[in-house]
């Protein structure tokens, strides 16, 4: 009997809730699923890998994006073949998607700076978390007393995992310590909306400069200082040294040396 499109996803969704996936994974795997599903909408048994690829080469998607988007399909197809919906895995036929190096950009200390001067209470604890703790904004909106522990935060990032961020400002540690509860509320009991947070982020901050610069400005300098790829992508939350390496723009001065060697 051919499966349906609903009830191989509900299904699907059980697997992934079953093997731990965060709840924001299940969401995105399923979104890009019913890209697949609006395509091809007999069900999962009619698939092919043909369509896969026209579906990935129409999308006008980043490379981060469309390679999330494969990774899904794969995601699928896999559980599908695996379990006995589908007899062949039409995603396995897909070639990778290549993401380009990407090129660092933190924001500078003296715009940094300048932007902490002028920002409001609110915003600017936004910006310290952001350049000196290297949280992302869905992560800044999320910071809740209960995560910290009088000398380091407990921050859950992308996929649900949970990593332990020391915090050394006096500033960060007496705001953490001060809070109760969420450290940004919302309404209804809730946080602020990471998306909400990175508006703010981009007014506090001028010209180009963006709530993920801040990261970037966090991970440079600790590299600078420890030279640790390893231990910036934990603070980070990173499960790749390649996706760290693109969050740290090497040092000025060696740099300089490296050149002034060729020379």
């Amino acid at each position: 009997m051919t499966i349906t499109w609903d009830a191989a996803v509900a299904d699907w969704i059980t697997a992934l809730h079953a093997a731990g996936r965060s709840p924001r994974t299940v969401r995105l795997y399923v979104c890009h699923l019913r890209k697949v599903i609006r395509e091809c909408p007999d069900g999962p048994a009619s698939v092919t890998p043909t369509d896969l690829r026209y579906i990935l080469a129409c999308g006008r998607w980043k490379p981060e994006t469309r390679k999330s988007v494969r990774g899904a399909f794969g995601a699928f197809f896999r559980w599908a073949h695996g379990t006995g919906i589908i007899e062949t895995d039409p995603a396995q036929q897909l070639d990778t998607v290549r993401v380009p190096a990407g090129v660092a950009r933190p924001i500078p200390d003296d715009i940094l700076h300048e932007a902490l001067a002028q920002a409001d209470d609110r915003d600017r604890a936004m910006l310290l978390l952001g350049a000196f703790a290297g949280l992302r904004c869905m992560e800044i909106a999320r910071v809740h007393s209960r995560d910290w522990d009088g000398a380091g935060l407990y921050v859950t990032g992308k996929g649900g995992k949970t990593r332990y961020v020391p915090i050394v400002r006096s500033d960060l540690r007496r705001l953490l310590s001060s809070t109760r509860g969420f450290l940004f509320p919302g309404q209804d009991g809730g946080h602020l909306s990471p998306g909400y947070v990175s508006k703010r982020l981009a007014r506090a901050l001028p010209g180009k400069w963006t709530g993920h610069t801040l990261r970037h400005r966090c991970g440079t300098a600790m590299y600078a200082g420890t030279h640790d790829l390893l231990a910036v992508g934990a603070v980070l939350g990173h499960a790749r040294p390649e996706t760290t390496r693109r969050y740290v723009r090497l040092p000025q001065d060696a740099l300089i040396d490296a050149v002034r060697a060729a020379a």
